[in-house]
């Protein structure tokens, strides 16, 4: 579009103006003038957009498409709700969603909304959300020629003495007309008369008609005078209003009263207390007697709104305060007093009066919440605006300026914007456990001479967002089980507690994939995912098993889900479920185990021992001994606890050379377990010592038997060391390991019973002739390692056998091997290595 000269806008003004009525404004030096009931004006100043549509303008109208003026796409305004926030209270406008368009609700009338103020302007405020934005919007009602001039009374009567002098002047009551502008009242008429012309004289831009007597009067000729004034607008087509004047010539009180000054004028506060004195009015009347008794009175066109807020002494023309003064109300009033004497006829003055009333801070200021986005998320980011605030006073000047404050203590605060107008934004970082809720006091005072306050509260509610994992109520739990219970059986429970709300609060549990002897978790546990019960799904065996650790995770439903883990220990409590087993003497080649033994023992001569240990532990591995059977009960004895079998006397020649023992071991568990063994002794008359036999060599097997003796020495010397420093390697490699729960035990105990602890332990004895081995006890909670050394006590040489190592659980198949590979009566040396889970 080529752009236009001064001289050619001006005429297009022009045209459209007297075609369709409209003004079209512009603020902009280039302007687009659309053939609409309406013309955009933009500020860059005010960051603004104003619209100019005409009064009464029906419901539905389109003012224009305010969503291209303010530089928005269309679908995007429909997203983010554009819509439209009145300061006047009611909604007039409305924006369509669909193209975007500012709609008119219902029909306005300007002469209600704005009266005489020109120009009439309706602010409003379009509010975008996501993210919020406010943009100040202005419609200009403009004034269509809708109403008519109007008098106060369609009647008036003079009462005018036929002895007045012509140039008399008479007041007549002025035409109202709600329009402004060309379309409100122009001018007054009088249709021709002999006696009377029209005056119109114009004080403080209003028209006042006024009747002057044009020639003499004669009340004997014409005693009443029927005259029509007749009150015009400029509007198109023009409007009229008429009032009928009824003239009465009277005879006498040839004088009216007359008043000093034609126009007074005062101020009065608005906050002026009833029936304090505003101003005086006097008015003077030349006549003697009643005829110059003057009475001051309202005007007949005088409105009863002013009536009720001032009052005149008839008497003395005190114009006083009569009822409450309001300047948001009205700021100025003026009206029209009377002077009226005694006489017959009465004659009468006039004078016009100007009130103006001083604005005091009587109203408190008013806090307006344009927008507010409840909730807030949490996680919401520093300076992301809440809410869109406003606060106004209707006062004028330094009594209606506000300012808005934020009560201090929450992370939120004020951002000034436009004018009297603040955003709400989050100063800090927002956590919906700690605080759930936001009540933010909003306090407003204004400038005021005392200054007046205000308060509103607004309620600000954070929302959820998945910050927090769950967390169980103990990091470790630790749970007993009996060995061999049913399957299924509820080992214990884990809970975990999320502070956060709906999904993000939301917990399921599961097991951490691990494995337990090459086993995954799952086949020895499982867990309810809803409530954290943990079942066993197998039949645990504490010879196999002493403690199971099992990682628990607790996840929430939250997006990203959080998780948190725990663990829980299920030690495996022993029962007696295990019998003895005999180690020695050992009845793998045979079903009765043979000793021999001189006739020439004394009492008290140890035979053999029986040695048994008992896979399972504690009390329920606490062995004890006692003779079931015998030949000849009064020939032996066995030791309760050691398992010794030994002669209660002297073997005589009476006893016989084969003598039967049946040995019971028996546990002390409930209910208790045993396993016998049978003994052969055999009494030899010939049987001799070994150590006897020996003395009987001759010297030169000694003096071999001395070197062998040196040999010894050197080699267990040699041995003796080795063994030393292998065990301090060992005892520095405990100590560094110790943090990763492994121990070294080595543990040496005499013969004899010995309570049992919770470690195994096979030593090998030596009584005289007779070779024998002495088990101690073993840990309950322990998974043990056991490397044997086997002697065989029927030869004079050693054979050692390195075994691999083997949980104590597997001790009896460890037993059956032994008795498999090795001859009969075998002895074993062990050394734990004790791994703490």
């Amino acid at each position: 579009m080529l752009p236009l000269s001064p001289a050619e806008i001006r005429m297009m003004f022009g045209r459209l103006r007297d075609t369709m009525g409209i003004i079209v404004l512009s603020r902009r030096d280039i302007c687009c003038c659309f053939v609409l009931p309406l013309i955009l004006l933009w500020s860059p100043l005010e960051a603004q957009t104003r619209y100019t549509i005409p009064e009464e303008l029906r419901a539905g109208s389109v003012v224009g498409n305010i969503a291209k003026d303010l530089v928005l796409d269309v679908s995007a305004a429909a997203d983010r709700r554009l819509r439209i926030a009145s300061g006047s209270g009611k909604q007039y406008f409305s924006v369509s969603a669909e193209k975007g368009e500012l709609v008119v609700n219902e029909q306005m009338d300007r002469e209600s909304l704005c009266g005489q103020r020109v120009p009439c302007v309706l602010p409003l405020e379009a509010v975008v959300e996501n993210p919020l934005q406010l943009h100040r919007v202005e419609v200009e009602i403009q004034d269509i020629n809708d109403n008519a001039p109007g008098f106060n009374s369609r009647e008036r009567t003079l009462n005018v003495p036929e002895s007045i002098t012509p140039g008399a002047k008479f007041l007549l009551d002025s035409a109202e007309d709600p329009d402004v502008g060309s379309n409100s009242l122009q001018s007054y008429s009088l249709d021709r008369n002999k006696h009377f012309v029209l005056n119109v004289k114009t004080q403080d831009g209003i028209k006042i008609p006024e009747l002057v007597l044009d020639k003499p009067l004669d009340r004997e000729k014409q005693a009443v005078h029927k005259l029509i004034l007749t009150a015009v607008d400029g509007g198109n087509p023009v409007r009229s209003g008429t009032c009928e004047i009824t003239v009465v010539v009277l005879d006498n009180n040839d004088n009216a009263p007359q008043f000093e000054k034609s126009f007074y004028e005062a101020a009065v506060d608005e906050n002026q207390l009833v029936g304090n004195d505003v101003m005086k009015v006097s008015a003077v009347d030349l006549d003697e007697g009643p005829n110059g008794e003057v009475e001051y009175f309202f005007a007949d066109k005088t409105s009863d709104a002013l009536k009720s807020v001032f009052e005149i002494n008839p008497k003395t023309g005190v114009i006083s305060v009569k009822g409450l003064l309001d300047y948001e109300q009205a700021n100025l009033h003026k009206f029209d007093v009377l002077a009226r004497d005694r006489g017959n006829p009465q004659m009468e003055g006039h004078c016009s009066v100007k009130i103006s009333v001083n604005d005091m801070n009587d109203n408190d200021p008013d806090i307006v919440i344009t927008s507010l986005s409840s909730p807030v998320p949490e996680n919401a980011s520093v300076n992301t605006v809440i809410a869109l605030i406003s606060a106004r006073d209707v006062d004028s000047g330094q009594n209606g300026r506000v300012n808005l404050t934020l009560a201090p203590g929450s992370p939120f605060k004020l951002s000034p914007s436009l004018s009297n107008h603040y955003s709400l934004v989050t100063n800090g970082p927002l956590d919906r456990e700690a605080f759930p809720e936001y009540q933010l006091t909003l306090n407003a005072i204004d400038s005021g001479s005392p200054p007046r306050t205000s308060q509103n509260t607004l309620k600000i509610t954070v929302s959820d967002v998945n910050d927090n994992p769950p967390v169980f109520s103990q990091r470790s739990y630790t749970v007993y089980t009996q060995e061999n219970a049913a399957l299924g059986s509820i080992l214990c429970s884990v809970s975990a507690h999320d502070p956060d709300l709906g999904h993000n609060a939301k917990i399921t549990y599961s097991l951490l994939d691990s494995r337990v002897q090459d086993v995954p978790i799952s086949s020895y546990v499982y867990i309810n995912s809803e409530n954290g019960s943990i079942f066993s799904m197998s039949s645990f065996d504490y010879e196999k098993m002493k403690v199971l650790k099992v990682q628990v995770q607790a996840r929430d439903q939250g997006s990203p889900s959080l998780s948190s883990n725990a663990t829980v220990h299920v030690f495996i409590v022993d029962q007696n479920d295990n019998a003895p087993a005999v180690i020695y003497p050992s009845a793998a080649l045979g079903s009765v185990s043979h000793q021999r033994m001189p006739r020439s023992a004394k009492a008290g001569h140890l035979v053999t021992k029986v040695t048994a240990v008992d896979a399972d532990s504690g009390h329920n591995a606490w062995i004890s001994y006692r003779l079931a059977e015998a030949t000849d009960a009064s020939l032996f004895g066995v030791s309760f606890h050691t398992g010794e079998v030994r002669t209660k006397r002297s073997v005589s020649e009476q006893d016989d050379s084969s003598q039967r023992l049946l040995i019971e071991i028996r546990d002390n568990g409930e209910p208790a377990q045993s396993s016998t063994v049978t003994v052969e002794v055999l009494i030899e008359d010939g049987f001799h010592e070994p150590v006897s036999e020996s003395r009987q060599k001759s010297p030169e097997l000694n003096k071999r038997s001395g070197r062998i003796t040196l040999y010894l020495i050197v080699a267990l010397a040699s041995v003796s060391s080795l063994c030393l420093m292998t065990f301090f390697i060992l005892l520095v490699k405990c100590a560094r390991g110790s943090r990763g729960g492994s121990s070294c035990c080595i543990r040496r105990s005499d013969s004899g019973y010995k309570t049992p602890n919770r470690n195994l332990q096979i030593q090998l004895n030596t009584d005289g002739p007779i070779k024998y081995v002495e088990v101690l006890g073993g840990d309950v909670m322990s998974q043990s390692q056991s490397f044997g050394s086997y002697l065989s006590p029927m030869s004079e040489f050693s054979d050692f056998t390195l075994v691999k190592p083997s949980s104590t659980t597997d001790f009896t198949d460890t037993l059956n091997v032994l008795d498999a590979s090795l001859p009969d009566s075998t002895w074993t040396f062990e050394c734990q290595q004790v791994s703490v889970c």
